[in-house]
């Protein structure tokens, strides 16, 4: 395999649930010889769908990773691929697999077009400046409608989308595709599971629409390069096809355009041409910007890394997946070479790591490597103390790559094991799981002796449920899921006091501090600089020694924790700013634990004169429903305080846009079904924090109280 960084892509399918993009890296996989025989969603054979649980939903659950060969053009090349979920519970593994990849593949449904889930994907590969190309898929779907689809390209993502292919019929008479470069059309033998392409003049009857996108291919190009508008306005009719793809190159690579193929993957269709067009036009990794990071001593300064082998180590974990043999750490090289038994850093906490073993993933199978060089992504084996988000570099010239955020979980529900040996078991199996997963969280309720479970979704937590349940053998019983809401403050509060102060004989504790307290936000503690941890912004503007410098973490301590815990209701206090002013200490009564109660005392007290407000997590809820069913689930949605966005048509069905609060949508798929004979289906995801009803401000707390 080369190490030549030219020859290598690192790329992530990705799309909305049910577009078919395990389907797709099937057929890749296929193809590139990596597979011998195609594995299947629908029959729980897919290779890159290897857990029992994707298995039997025919979902997928985690991404997985793995390397391919392709020849092009007689030369090889390298494929470092990821197949991504699409249902939003597991966004967080679409996130963090973006934060790694140069290039990707928005797949989308032939007949649906762009859907809800695709516009968040999109949406993350925006964030992270993602250059990407598309496949419409499933053409031989019935109703399948590529003008269709790709004017939602255009429309909802707003996308320069460049048509680069038609398909050669639809639904069941889709035969082939049609390549407006070349003007061919291939066709793409069944029995030989699509291995077969035959290259033909375009159908007379195709001719006329195919010169007609090809115009536009054309015109569209020119824009992406100045020198080739030129030459398109002098003389339309001079330009080479390797002019066209090196100015889509370019312009894929700058985020100016997305090349669109089309196919279907099920019926082996396309799917050469696709792997083709990941070479021709997504960036190798010496073509992207070099990786800026900051020095581990002084996060001012500001360092970078090269997409070279010759410049100092540096790779971020993306990916942590416990193993019988030692927990596999993914990791993406972006600079230098590792190589196996070597001692490498993790500045974010200054432990030194042993890569004992490196491996190229294809799945859950792997290959053993000696040593791997920028551009790649391997699973290395000995990682002891780094998770998804840290660095890794050399220790000589050490480097914090920047992190990945995650969303804060808006559904949790208790645990509990029904044994002493459960108990143990499930504490361990807890750690590993929150090792596993950046968007899960779990901690343990001393008042009550529950362990708490929150998570994305009621999908996300009942997968971790039969994990532990099925996977690790841990006997636990489980409460109802329960809506992770929020407290906030209504106003600001000034001169708000604290005064701990307790003699029982011998030495006392004495503690006395004012604070002020005011409602803000991420925004504006990035503008003012300040530390916005867990929501909670904390400012020291003590003069003149009112309290002793040792005594003031205690205060923060206490404040934070109490924030953390809940004032008025037993849930976060969030988007505060505190700020402490005044305080008296004692000489001998005064110590840490004193000032922390103080802490807590006075934060208390602002919140009783700021007064408080709850607030709970908002969905965005995107239904499609057949059009005789639109009353039946409007209605419906108005009953759970449903405000409906927008109402689209969509062929013959209606797509309806709505803001739900996420504690009246507990199993709302099962009476949509009940609406609609099982004909409507829904998507949803976080949106928001949004304060409460009076009303049910009340019932909520009485009830978590």
């Amino acid at each position: 395999m080369a190490t030549d960084l030219s020859y290598i892509r690192n790329i992530g399918i990705c799309a909305h649930i049910d577009a078919g993009k395990t389907t797709v890296t099937e057929r890749i996989l296929y193809y590139t010889g990596k597979n011998y025989k195609l594995g299947e969603v629908h029959e729980g054979t897919a290779t890159m769908d290897f857990l029992q649980e994707e298995q039997e939903r025919g979902i997928t659950i985690q991404s997985a990773a793995t390397t391919c060969p392709w020849t092009y053009e007689g030369k090889e090349y390298k494929i470092n691929l990821i197949d991504t979920p699409g249902h939003v519970d597991f966004t967080i593994e679409v996130e963090r697999s973006l934060r790694v990849l140069d290039g990707a593949v928005a797949v989308f449904d032939g007949k649906e077009g762009v859907e809800a889930q695709s516009e968040t994907v999109w949406r993350q590969a925006d964030r992270y400046q993602v250059p990407r190309m598309c496949l419409i898929n499933k053409m031989d779907k019935l109703g399948a409608d590529f003008e269709y689809s790709f004017e939602t390209i255009k429309k909802r993502l707003g996308a320069n989308a460049i048509a680069m292919q038609l398909p050669w019929g639809s639904g069941n008479e889709l035969v082939g595709i049609i390549d407006l470069l070349k003007m061919k059309a291939y066709h793409f033998d069944e029995a030989s599971q699509g291995a077969i392409v035959t290259e033909q003049d375009i159908p007379e009857e195709l001719l006329e629409k195919a010169e007609k996108w090809r115009a536009e291919l054309i015109e569209n190009a020119s824009a992406l390069d100045d020198d080739l508008m030129e030459q398109y306005l002098e003389d339309e009719d001079s330009i080479t096809v390797d002019q066209i793809k090196k100015a889509i190159r370019k312009g894929t690579i700058a985020l100016e355009c997305n090349p669109v193929f089309c196919g279907s993957a099920l019926k082996n269709i396309g799917v050469q041409a696709l792997i083709d067009a990941v070479i021709e036009y997504l960036p190798n990794p010496q073509e992207v910007p070099d990786m800026v990071g900051t020095d581990p001593k002084d996060k001012s300064i500001e360092l970078t890394r090269p997409h070279d082998e010759n410049a100092p180590f540096s790779a971020l974990v993306f990916k942590v997946v416990s193993d019988t043999h030692g927990d596999l750490t993914y990791v993406r090289v972006y600079s230098g070479k590792l190589v196996k038994g070597t001692r490498i850093l993790n500045p974010s906490n200054n432990k030194r790591e042993i890569a004992s073993r490196i491996f190229e993933m294809h799945a859950k199978d792997r290959l053993a490597l000696d040593e791997v060089g920028a551009g790649n992504i391997v699973a290395v084996v000995g990682i002891k103390n780094s998770i998804t988000g840290d660095t890794l570099c050399s220790t000589d010239d050490p480097i914090i790559l920047e992190r990945m955020e995650f969303p804060d979980p808006v559904i949790s529900m208790s645990i509990e094991p029904k044994t002493a040996d459960d108990k143990r078991k499930l504490s361990e199996a807890l750690v590993t799981i929150r090792r596993e997963d950046p968007s899960f969280r779990s901690e343990y309720n001393e008042e009550t002796g529950q362990t708490i479970i929150a998570g994305m979704g009621e999908l996300h937590l009942e997968i971790i449920k039969n994990k532990l349940i099925r996977d690790m053998k841990i006997g636990v019983e489980v409460g109802r899921p329960r809506v992770s809401y929020r407290e906030a403050i209504n106003g600001n509060a000034e001169g708000c006091r604290g005064l701990f102060k307790k003699q029982s004989g011998g030495r006392g504790q004495f503690g006395d501090c004012t604070i002020n307290i005011e409602p803000y936000t991420a925004e504006q503690a990035q503008a003012d600089g300040l530390d916005f941890e867990d929501n909670v912004a904390f400012v020291n503007d003590i003069v003149g020694g009112s309290i002793p410098k040792e005594f003031i973490p205690s205060v923060e301590a206490g404040i934070r924790n109490t924030a953390k815990s809940g004032v008025s209701a037993p849930f976060p206090l969030i988007n505060i700013k505190v700020t402490l002013t005044d305080g008296k200490y004692h000489d001998v009564d005064s110590s840490q634990v004193a000032f922390e109660q103080a802490g807590r005392l006075a934060l208390r007290e602002a919140v009783s004169k700021a007064g408080s407000i709850l607030l709970e997590p908002i969905m965005k809820v995107v239904i499609t429903t057949p059009t005789e069913y639109l009353g039946n689930v409007t209605g419906d949605l108005s009953s759970r305080r449903g405000m409906i966005l927008d109402t689209e048509d969509k062929g013959i069905v209606k797509e309806i846009t709505a803001d739900v609060p996420l504690s009246e949508m507990f199993g709302y798929t099962t009476v949509l079904r009940g609406l609609s004979q099982g004909r409507a289906a829904n998507s949803m995801e976080f949106k928001e924090y949004r304060a409460m009803p009076r009303n049910l401000q009340e019932e909520v707390i009485e009830a978590g109280a």
